[in-house]
């Protein structure tokens, strides 16, 4: 998938069972957070989402895509419960990581209004060797296309646990 270009639409049930479809989205700004309810990674990144939300009062929807295939519907649910996550979107058993080339957890993906993905990557420069965050690119790249621009940094290089594609037995 190629920045620049028409996100990939999908239609996917929430955990309450309410379909979500990308293109009914449209005007808006629709940050795609492939997350996992027992990655360490996700959970400080929740946190930094929700601040930013409140800052950003209603312009941009946030949608957590559960990718793992091995976490069960009750650990999402109980990870979305206590975090605060409305919706979680249940991409797990779906080729959608495939289709966004999702990588780990939490990988973001930011959608513009017209429906073009004009970010892929980190919430921030943290990694295993920079343990704190100095760069906030998810916040960067949102807030150049509130204002009317392109992301400067357009890709960055997700960091977090890989998504579990299949179960092992």
């Amino acid at each position: 998938m190629e920045l620049h270009q028409p996100a990939p639409d999908f239609k996917l049930p929430d955990l309450e069972g309410q379909i979500h479809c990308l293109h009914d989205y449209r005007g808006r700004i629709v940050i795609l957070n492939f997350w996992s309810a027992e990655c360490p990674q996700c959970e400080r990144v929740d946190l930094g989402l929700s601040t930013c939300l409140r800052e950003w009062d209603g312009r941009v929807v946030l949608w957590t895509l559960a990718a793992n295939v091995n976490e069960t519907r009750e650990a999402i649910s109980t990870a979305a419960r206590q975090r605060g996550l409305a919706p979680v979107l249940l991409a797990n058993h779906t080729p959608i990581p495939e289709k966004y080339g999702a990588q780990t957890t939490p990988h973001l993906f930011v959608v513009d209004g017209s429906g073009i993905l004009r970010y892929r990557g980190a919430f921030d420069d943290l990694s295993f060797r920079h343990r704190t965050p100095t760069r906030f690119f998810l916040k960067n790249a949102v807030e150049a296309l509130l204002a009317g621009h392109l992301p400067e940094a357009a890709e960055t290089a997700p960091y977090g646990c890989t998504i579990m594609r299949f179960v092992l037995e």
